[in-house]
């Protein structure tokens, strides 16, 4: 049977390896809740096996049945008619099995009937989702909305919606852009008036929203009729009904088995959730963070089975009377993207981590306001260090996933582009990856605070503590790359005029980050695994000429394309 947990190799040795003890603990509230849940883990190796054992069933579901009528889904895709979106049946019964399996309250607290999951297996679970079908959005998704409901919305709204979330019986929406307001979710427009009666009433249309046919939708409107920017935004919880209108589904390049919808509402009856005036400053924010974690699972799941097409199709092509995968042009190839893959799952898993532990400090510093000293401090500490991490990974593997389904299709040559093969669609839905939910740009500006901050040389320096005595010399190659990253930094930092400066050359310094955090993850990996050795050996053979060539280009340029691209760009006609 297809498994794409148990086949995955690289997924089961994170799942050893990965450092998940205190989160488990906290989760647990250290195993308290074994005493009112029959279900609940006695203690962190049962955790550990619940969790496996549940990444399986995701696994079958993902191997067995979705990755099989993944090409017809993506053929037929969701209709609409008579203001109702009808998903293809194979996405149905996925979201049915999964919901059988007591998997959509996956985040969720046990009390309503969720399973308690860490963010990190959350993670894992998309990618093997994504993997399978790259368009099926409706488990992670549901875990946003459902996480962001049990993170700010009153015990009363918890109680009435979660566990029709968690049971499967309703799914749900991010409501967020509109036309004239994509990435600028300052500009959003559409309105929330509160009547006599108390109720809040919508107002307005909203655009490319992801699964908007949902029952339960969280919606970005502006509350304040004075209020400019974002102080004038608040967020609600809608539950469907006829005064919203589904005025289409877009046609789209990929990930047709998604339902994109374009909303207008009139009059819709909405509650408020949380505070006034902080609907982009807190829970926008917070939504979208966890958004950005689960677009770079689906990438690395992309990715995964864009390289598997590619390896597939290279074993069995005979060309010059051998497999084209025995030609050096074509291995190399294939080693890098496999070695991208890993990389970017790497980050992931990390940067999921310090998600969790950013989360659980946080609860349970609210739960005991007495305690001072180390919680407080570490709680910072995660806080920043998921602020960096999760644009980096957002940007790291969504641009990988873009560049293995390129690849992919490029091993398979002519074949490659028809769509009797698996690699187009996979190429088709990688692109979404690097634009939803904020594009590689807006991530670079996302993650270049912390750069400059010193948030990424505090993990830096951290990383290098730890020990990797199997490979010194790839250690040495770090630290000289590094020494490269901070010259550069600190070039730009003073650069006369340097703000414009800095903010021209943000993408090449976060991506030099980003190169410095991969080597060492890979390097931790290595000290579990020979393979591993081998894999950060490759990485790390051309990463100190990717971080040089990115330092002399900002120590010797002198802003050239700043000074010239008016001129280039604003020509005759335009």
């Amino acid at each position: 049977m297809e498994n794409f947990l148990t086949d995955n190799e690289d997924i089961l040795f994170h799942l050893e390896h990965l450092d998940l003890d205190r989160i488990i603990h906290f989760k647990e509230e250290n195993f308290s809740q074994a005493k009112q849940y029959a279900h609940a883990p006695k203690d962190a190796q049962d955790a550990r096996d619940s969790y496996r054992m549940v990444l399986s069933i995701i696994g079958e579901i993902g191997g067995e049945y979705m990755a099989p009528n993944a090409p017809a889904v993506d053929e037929a895709g969701p209709t609409l008619a008579n203001n109702q979106v009808t998903l293809h049946p194979a996405t149905k019964k996925a979201v049915d099995m999964l919901a059988q399996a007591d998997m959509m309250g996956f985040c969720i607290p046990r009390q309503y009937g969720g399973l308690n999951m860490p963010t990190t297996i959350l993670s894992i679970a998309a990618e093997i989702l994504a993997r399978a079908d790259a368009s099926f959005l409706n488990f992670g998704l549901q875990q946003d909305i459902a996480e962001t409901i049990n993170k700010f919305a009153s015990e009363e709204q918890k109680q009435a919606y979660l566990p029709k979330l968690c049971s499967g019986e309703w799914d749900s929406s991010m409501i967020l852009t509109e036309p004239d307001a994509g990435s600028d979710l300052q500009a959003v427009n559409l309105k929330a008036v509160q009547g006599t009666d108390g109720i809040w009433y919508l107002n307005g249309v909203k655009r490319f929203i992801t699964n908007g046919c949902g029952t339960i939708g969280l919606v970005l409107a502006r509350s304040e009729e004075k209020g400019k920017g974002a102080r004038g935004l608040s967020f609600f919880i809608y539950r469907r009904d006829d005064k919203m209108i589904i005025r289409r589904l877009e046609h789209k390049l990929g990930i047709h088995g998604s339902p994109t919808c374009e909303l207008q509402f009139n009059r819709a009856p909405a509650e408020l959730l949380g505070e006034r005036q902080r609907g982009l400053t807190k829970y926008t924010l917070w939504l979208m963070n966890n958004a950005r974690l689960g677009v770079a699972a689906q990438a690395v799941g992309i990715a995964e089975a864009a390289w598997r097409e590619a390896d597939l199709y290279a074993a069995k092509r005979i060309q010059f009377g051998a497999p084209v995968r025995e030609l050096p042009p074509v291995f190399e190839m294939l080693t890098e993207m496999k070695v991208a893959v890993e990389a970017g799952r790497s980050l992931l898993y990390e940067t999921s981590r310090f998600v969790d532990l950013k989360e659980v400090l946080e609860d349970y510093s609210d739960q005991h306001p007495e305690e001072k000293g180390d919680i407080i401090e570490e709680k910072k500490k995660y806080a920043k260090l998921a602020g960096f991490f999760t644009p980096m990974v957002k940007a790291f593997a969504t641009e990988m996933a873009n560049k293995v389904a390129y690849d992919a299709i490029q091993i398979h040559g002519g074949t490659g582009y028809m769509k009797e093969f698996n690699a187009e669609r996979h190429y088709r839905d990688a692109r979404i990856t690097n634009i939803y939910e904020g594009t590689t740009q807006l991530q670079v500006v996302a993650a270049i605070g912390p750069v400059t901050s010193g948030v990424a040389q505090m993990i830096l320096d951290e990383y290098d503590k730890a020990g990797y005595s199997h490979s010194p010399k790839l250690l040495g190659k770090i630290r000289e790359a590094r020494a490269f990253f901070d010259e550069a930094l600190e070039h730009a930092k003073k650069y006369e005029g340097h703000q414009q400066f800095l903010t021209y050359h943000s993408r090449r310094l976060v991506e030099m980050a980003t190169d410095l955090v991969i080597s060492y993850l890979l390097m931790r990996d290595g000290n579990h695994s020979e393979r591993k050795q081998k894999v950060a050996a490759i990485f790390i053979a051309k990463m100190p000429s990717r971080v040089k060539a990115n330092r002399d280009f900002i120590m010797s340029e002198n802003g050239t394309l700043l000074k010239n691209y008016e001129a280039v760009i604003n020509t005759a006609g335009n």
